[in-house]
């Protein structure tokens, strides 16, 4: 690629300049930035953005890649840098990489950018970019989203902390011949980020419900209808928490937090596992603190959920499992409008090397619920 001036609408991709290192520094010295992109020197001073500017993005475009600042195009004003790297000239291959100063950020400057670099990189001659992403940065997936990638998968270890470890990374891909976005999503966000019946209120689980569904999670009748009849330890459900936005951004997963709509608070929490897309099929599991039950809080989640799935989501079928003996959960699939349907033997793993079986109960969008 050459280092041409990029127009994209409310920005414009052209290289950097020496005025640019105070700008620069300060983006690149948030602390957002340097969590996501440990290569950045930290503290991200002056001197490091001039070497930038005077050695590094050169050195990107000796290299076949882009090393591209993001500008306001009204302003011409540096509002973040992206980038072509790791290029892989045999298959037609390489990787994009940005970031945003915060004061630009929720304006869609990341997404109009990539979009602009990813048509001119496929203009060059490029079949295939990768866009990888930490899993606990969301913002960066919807930017993924947004710019026409497509999720691919988990690259094992592909990431580097800045203590030495490594860590996994979501991979993101768009071909030459994709539209440029947005892509489709299995599951879309939440009308206007909950839903609730005025009683219940469902909501994308976050990092701060971690101490309340720890707590949830390791009561003992919650953990012997857990798969595997382990209590979690904190950290596991820590990483739910903090990894449920990307697991709903992919199509895997949409963890709720429920709540009292009176209150506010976590009074449990509830899922939907998109185990068949190709079939339009997903499972539903739930559970509620003590000091919650008996209310029908249950239930009307279940409700809630289920018309979120057939609608929104546009699913053909709901199932749900239970233990033969948890008739508690048994009276709330079947008050949901759930229907029994048989028993699986042996289906889920149990202590000491056992197996226990499973009640499996449906719900269609044609049965009354």
């Amino acid at each position: 690629m050459t280092p041409e001036v990029v127009e994209a609408g409310r920005v414009r991709l052209r290289p950097y300049r020496p005025d640019d290192a105070d700008e620069l520094a300060v983006g690149c010295g948030d602390p957002v930035n340097l969590r996501f992109n440990p290569t950045m020197p930290q503290p991200y001073t002056v001197t490091a953005a001039h070497w930038w500017i005077t050695e590094g993005a050169p050195a990107a475009w000796r290299a076949g890649g882009a090393a591209y600042a993001i500008a306001d195009a009204g302003t011409d004003l540096l509002v973040g840098g992206i980038g072509i790297s790791n290029l892989v000239p045999a298959h037609g291959q390489a990787e994009v990489g940005y970031w945003v100063t915060p004061r630009a950020r929720r304006r869609g400057v990341a997404t109009a950018a990539t979009r602009a670099l990813a048509t001119a990189a496929f203009r060059a001659g490029l079949a295939r970019l990768e866009l990888l992403t930490d899993v606990e940065n969301p913002a960066s997936q919807r930017v993924a989203l947004a710019a026409g990638f497509h999720p691919e998968g988990v690259r094992r270890a592909a990431g580097r902390s800045r203590d030495g470890g490594r860590h996994d990374l979501l991979a993101w891909v768009r071909l030459a011949d994709d539209p440029a976005g947005p892509t489709p999503r299995r599951l879309p966000d939440l009308p206007d980020g909950r839903l609730t019946d005025g009683v219940v209120t469902l909501r994308r689980l976050a990092p701060a419900d971690t101490d309340p569904l720890y707590r949830l999670h390791t009561l003992p009748e919650v953990v012997a209808t857990r798969v595997r009849p382990v209590p979690p330890t904190r950290a596991a459900i820590a990483r739910r928490c903090a990894v449920a936005e990307s697991d709903w951004l992919t199509g895997g997963s949409a963890d709720f937090a429920l709540l009292d709509a009176a209150t506010g608070a976590l009074a449990g929490g509830c899922a939907l596992v998109y185990d068949e897309p190709a079939t339009g099929q997903a499972m539903i599991g739930y559970s509620l603190l003590p000091e919650a039950r008996g209310r029908g809080l249950t239930t009307r989640a279940v409700r809630l959920l289920a018309g979120w799935a057939f609608g929104p989501v546009g699913l053909a079928r709901l199932w749900a499992g239970t233990a033969p003996w948890n008739h508690p959960s048994q009276r709330v699939l079947e008050r949901a409008g759930f229907r029994r349907e048989g028993l699986m033997r042996g289906r889920l793993p149990g202590r000491d090397g056992t197996r226990a079986d499973t009640v499996l109960w449906s719900l269609l969008p044609t049965d009354p619920h």
